[in-house]
């Protein structure tokens, strides 16, 4: 997959991924946190808590579940960036918790699954 179809894919698993955090009731509030310490795809409020989202986004199954992705070094980057934008905002002491949104969808880009897993990541990393 090229570099343009992959990060059209990828845009494509935010926007669904976003309107999947709206219908659970979070009001998303950037999109694309960029800082330091990496990337954040969704920051989302949550009525008690700040949610960090990060979403996979994969055609077919080879190269696993999109969730999979998400290793070790890679939940120690999105804690990090979390408590960076934590930081920048002042919200030192706010409740939160990162989750991960897979998309998995088929070779005409139509949705196959879309799962939120709430608290995926450990902010022991």
């Amino acid at each position: 997959m090229s570099g343009g179809a992959r990060k059209e894919l990828g845009a494509a698993g935010e926007r669904l991924a976003a309107r999947a955090l709206a219908e659970r009731g979070l009001t998303v509030v950037q999109a694309n946190y960029r800082c330091a310490a990496g990337e954040m795809d969704l920051i989302a409020r949550a009525p008690d808590e700040w949610v960090f989202v990060e979403v996979k986004t994969r055609r077919g199954r080879r190269f696993g579940a999109p969730e999979d992705a998400v290793n070790g070094r890679k939940q120690r980057k999105l804690v990090e960036v979390a408590e960076t934008y934590l930081q920048e905002h002042g919200l030192d002491d706010a409740r939160w918790r990162i989750d991960v949104v897979a998309v998995e969808m088929d070779a005409r880009g139509r949705l196959l699954r879309l799962e939120v897993i709430e608290n995926a990541v450990s902010r022991q990393g």
